[in-house]
Order: C-alpha cells, then sequence, then structure tokens
C-alpha cells in the first residue's frame, strides 16, 4: 500500500475519533475526495516541475504518531527565549500546555482544536476557516486531516505586546511521521501582530509535515510574520501560506530556508482592496543534498496596491534551489507597482538553481519588474579582501553575507536577526565578529 492509499483508508478511522461538527465535516469530506481524485502533485505539473514527491510517497509514516515528551531544557535553544513572547507548541502534532504560553485577555492566542469544537469561535471559524485556500491536492490533504494548529485571532485596533512563536517539534516517537498542523490566522480592522513559525525535527527518525497556513488581514491592518526553516536532512516540509489582504493593510513574510532534506514553501497573497502592500522576502543557504522549492503568487485585484519580492539563495555541494515567481495583475489593477527579484550565488559546480519569475498583466497603467541572477562569487571582491588581511574563508563568508543582508535589514525584531546571523555563521563555518 503506497502513502496516498494509506492516507485514503484511513479516513473515516480518523473522522471518528474527533469531535467536529457537520459543517467542517463536510468540508473534510470533500478535501478527501479532491484528494482522492487528483493524489499527490508530480512533476508534470507546470508548478511542481522541479520538485518531487515520489521519494516520500515510498515511507511508511504513521498517520497518528503517538506523543513524545519534553522537558523545556532540550529544546530552548530553538524558542527565541532572549525577549518575552507568547508560545504555541506541539509535540508530535499535539498541544503541549508545559511549553506553551497562549491568552484570552482581550484577543485569542490559543488552538485550532479548541477553535474548531467550542460554539465560542462558530462566527470566527464560519467566516475564515477554509476560506482563503485554493484547488491544491496538499492543501485538499491538510484540509480533510486538519485537527491540530494554531489559532489566532486579533480584535479591532489590537496588538499583542510581545511576539507569538509558533513551534512544532518532532521526538522521533515513530520510525517515520507525518503531521497536518492547520494554522488560522485573523487580524481584524487596525490590529497587528508579530509571528515566529518553525519546525524543527529532534531524532534521525524521517518526519514529513504538510501545514497550512490562512491569514486574513482586514483594513488598515499590520503583519510581520517569519518562517525559520533550519531543519534536519531527515525531516521533509511542504508549507501552504494563505494571505488574504483588504485595504490599507501591510503584510510582510520572511522565510529563511537552512535545512531540511525538502522543503516546498507555496505563499500565495490575494490583494482584495486598494493601497495594499504585500512583501514577501527570504535568505536561503544550503549544502549537501538539500533542496527547497519556493513557489510565491501575488495576485493583484485592485488599483493602487504594491508588491515586493526580494530572494537571495547561496548553494553548496549537491544542493538544489528553486524559485518560481508569479504576480499576476488583473485589468482592473491600475496603478500597480510590483517588484520581483531573486539573485542566486553557486559555490559549488555540483550544486543546482532553477529560476522562472512570471509576470501576468492586464493592466496597462502599471509598473511592474523582474529579474534573476545566477552566478560565482567576485573574484575581484574576494582578492582584495585577502589582500588587506582577511583570510579566504572568513571573506568567502563576508561577501555571502553582504549578499543576503539587504534581506536581513528589513527584519524588524532584532533578537531575531541575531539569531539568523549566527546560524548563517554556523552554515558558512567563520565568526563573523559582528552583531546586527
Amino acid at each position: 500500500m503506497d502513502l496516498k492509499e494509506k492516507i485514503v483508508s484511513s479516513f473515516l478511522a480518523f473522522e471518528d475519533s474527533v469531535d467536529l461538527d457537520s459543517s467542517v465535516h463536510e468540508l473534510r469530506s470533500e478535501a478527501i475526495k479532491k484528494f482522492e481524485d487528483h493524489g499527490f502533485p508530480t512533476k508534470k505539473e507546470e508548478a511542481w516541475k522541479y520538485t518531487s514527491l515520489n521519494a516520500l510517497q515510498k515511507v511508511d509514516f504513521s498517520l497518528f504518531p503517538k506523543e513524545g515528551a519534553l522537558d523545556y531544557k532540550e529544546v530552548k535553544s530553538y524558542f527565541l527565549h532572549e525577549i518575552d513572547s507568547y508560545k504555541i507548541v506541539f509535540i508530535d502534532g499535539v498541544y503541549s500546555s508545559y511549553l506553551s504560553e497562549t491568552t484570552h485577555e482581550g484577543m485569542d492566542i490559543c488552538l485550532m482544536s479548541a477553535a474548531l469544537t467550542k460554539p465560542t469561535y462558530k462566527a470566527v471559524i464560519d467566516n475564515y476557516f477554509n476560506k482563503a485556500v485554493k484547488d491544491d491536492s496538499m492543501t485538499h490533504l491538510n484540509t480533510a486531516f486538519s485537527k491540530e494548529g494554531a489559532y489566532i485571532y486579533i480584535p479591532k485596533g489590537k496588538a499583542p505586546h510581545k511576539p507569538i512563536q509558533i513551534m512544532h517539534f518532532s521526538t522521533g516517537s515513530e520510525a517515520a511521521q507525518m503531521l497536518q498542523p492547520r494554522n488560522l490566522i485573523v487580524l481584524e480592522e487596525g490590529a497587528e501582530a508579530q509571528i515566529i513559525e518553525r519546525h524543527q525535527n529532534l531524532t534521525k527518525n524521517e518526519v514529513f509535515t504538510n501545514v497550512v497556513t490562512e491569514i486574513f488581514v482586514a483594513e488598515r491592518a499590520n503583519l510581520d510574520y517569519y518562517k525559520v526553516q533550519n531543519d534536519r536532512d531527515n525531516a521533509s516540509l511542504v508549507d501552504n501560506t494563505y494571505i488574504d489582504q483588504k485595504s490599507n493593510s501591510v503584510a510582510s513574510v520572511h522565510t529563511f530556508s537552512f535545512g531540511g532534506k525538502l522543503v516546498r514553501n507555496n505563499l500565495n497573497f490575494y490583494q482584495d482592496g486598494s493601497r495594499i502592500d504585500s512583501v514577501l522576502k527570504g535568505i536561503t543557504l544550503l549544502g549537501e543534498k538539500q533542496h527547497v522549492d519556493h513557489y510565491t503568487l501575488v495576485h493583484h485585484a485592485q488599483p493602487n496596491c504594491e508588491s515586493h519580492q526580494d530572494y537571495k539563495g547561496i548553494y553548496a555541494d549537491h544542493s538544489t534551489g528553486v524559485f518560481n515567481g508569479k504576480i499576476i495583475v488583473d485589468q482592473i489593477a491600475q496603478k500597480t507597482n510590483a517588484f520581483q527579484q531573486n539573485n542566486n550565488i553557486l559555490i559549488s559546480d555540483k550544486a543546482t538553481v532553477n529560476t522562472k519569475p512570471q509576470l501576468e498583466i492586464f493592466a496597462d497603467d502599471v509598473r511592474c519588474s523582474h529579474g534573476c541572477t545566477i552566478g560565482q562569487l567576485d573574484e575581484d571582491a574576494l582578492f582584495y579582501l585577502q589582500s588587506r588581511g582577511v583570510p579566504k574563508k572568513e571573506a568567502t563568508a563576508l561577501l555571502m553575507y553582504a549578499f543576503a543582508n539587504n534581506v536581513l535589514e528589513s527584519v524588524r525584531l532584532d533578537a531575531l536577526k541575531n539569531r539568523i546571523n549566527g546560524i548563517i555563521a554556523d552554515k558558512l563555518g567563520v565568526e563573523l565578529g559582528f552583531d546586527v
């Protein structure tokens, strides 16, 4: 039995184990039928041309893994512990109250399972759950088995006084496990939030995470979202994020991809209003046989909006990078200003990059640009640093850091900026000798 057959045959047993109302039950039943019809995406699909999930489908993943146990000292280093924050923590897909710090004081920073089952949250679930997603087989799969994840609801004009960390840990309680977190984040009019998301495997056992995050950013709301991906080489991640923005809102997503065997980031922005600003930035630093695929979409559906995409990639050894960025500008979306840039450095002749910027513009009064570069380090700059007494290894690291620095400069959390700086230094095997 392959993975698809195992998933489909397990659906009824899963449905019997959860307590959900009829509307969610109908959504789940429809989703499993769509996944059964389509199956896992293949390289025959244009959007998945450079990424294959075939190897994962041959693994006997446990779909309902047992929860492991963790002490804070075992995972402290993965938290942004230098600052105070709310924490929503899951261990093998199960909520850990011991490691978490949630709140219901003026806002809800809590659990998806509670939101799906308690009448208190019904209005929000009815209005938002599964409303931003599009026709995608991995999203359908997650919807069918969605049970747990982060639920964040920030009412009109409110803002948490500290950042929110969403942490998913895998303990290796099974030889191989599959996790399907589902997050729902709603910022009402004028609300603000800073959120950090991380998935971390703690053992040598294999884990496959298929996560879906729906985000709604209402008028004049401001979202600052950070994804930190620095997992082990036995961890695979398919991350589907859907962001719906209303007029005068700002949504910014930074994706830092430093680890994992296979990572696929599907980041979709839908602008439903005027004077919207969407920011998508990322740094990818890979080695060995790691594979990261960034698939982005910004759909401009109304006039006088902006979007800014800037992704930097550094690839060593036999690693593979993919960037597939798409901008759609509807005919009504006049005065759109859309920018897209993807720059890559290959520091090994065995590394591979596939980049494909796309523009579909149906309006005539717009400013849209895109570009991509693939190259090596500047030998003249490297020679200059060495001539000033900087060893070659450190000079190479400094040039690569400078290459990615404009993305780091836009990180608004100093503690996170310093943490990312430390990860980059560790990946490059040098001491950069400064903080940011």
